[in-house]
């Protein structure tokens, strides 16, 4: 792997890391269990490792973002996290910010809003 892949995989990562909790976020209105989260999340294009997401949880629910119960129905115990309140309202806001810098960056690399052509192809 030359440098450049390596550069680009360790940004690549880094933008991924910083879209995670809303990612998680948009995907708990329903109530789900962590294993189901991460089988969602990569279904819808994310693959995040168990040891990532269950950390991420845990400190979701710490701040009160997240409700959670324990199951006992199924063959195993499981633990169902959904949004909270505080968590629907972070969720709301976080989209805001993320169309804002949508838009930002849209603007920034000389696209259209919807995303199609380039400053180039304007001139």
């Amino acid at each position: 792997m030359g440098e450049n892949e390596t550069t680009l995989g360790a940004l690549a990562s880094e933008l991924r890391r910083g879209t995670l909790v809303l990612s998680v976020l948009s995907q708990l209105e329903e109530r789900r269990y962590g294993y189901s989260l991460v089988q969602r999340l990569a279904e819808r294009g994310l693959d995040v490792d168990q040891s990532t997401l269950y950390p991420l949880l845990r400190r979701l629910e710490e701040r009160q973002l997240l409700d959670s119960d324990w199951s006992l129905e199924e063959s195993r115990p499981r633990r169902y996290y959904v949004l909270s309140a505080a968590g629907r309202q972070l969720l709301a806001d976080l989209t805001k910010e993320w169309d804002r810098m949508v838009e930002v960056q849209e603007r920034l690399l000389g696209r259209s809003p919807t995303g199609s052509g380039t400053k180039e192809e304007k001139e």
